[in-house]
């Protein structure tokens, strides 16, 4: 993680019990296991870009599936994501900028289908 992010991720969450949770769940991560838990976490905003692309609804069958293989894949490799964690996630992709750029390359509008999704998803 790029040191200001770090230092910023700290200064927000620093205090939390998911931090903690990711300090420790983290903390003997090599290289390659920190790019194979970030690869795997695009892998699905790009599978978000495909079903966006295929024209399904952010509460389809398809979208929603996708939302609990993102939370299942967070809280296997990050910190346990709660329905109210995954929630300000998603809110996030939108809202800020650096996100929104990264989860779009994929397709333009992926970050906001993917926060439509979990929208919905969490008010199940």
């Amino acid at each position: 993680m790029d040191n200001n992010y770090k230092t910023e991720v700290c200064e927000r969450y620093g205090n939390t019990s998911a931090y903690s949770e990711h300090e420790q769940k983290t903390k003997n991560y090599t290289k390659e296991k920190w790019a194979e838990a970030n690869d795997g976490l695009m892998a699905i905003f790009a599978e978000f870009a495909v079903c966006k692309n295929s024209g399904e609804s952010a509460d389809s069958n398809e979208a929603q599936a996708l939302v609990a293989k993102l939370q299942a894949h967070i809280t296997e490799n990050y910190y346990t994501c709660t329905d109210e964690i995954l929630a300000g996630l998603g809110k996030m992709y939108v809202a800020d900028e650096r996100f929104k750029k990264n989860i779009d390359k994929y397709v333009d509008g992926t970050a906001e289908f993917a926060a439509d999704a979990i929208e919905v998803y969490c008010r199940k």
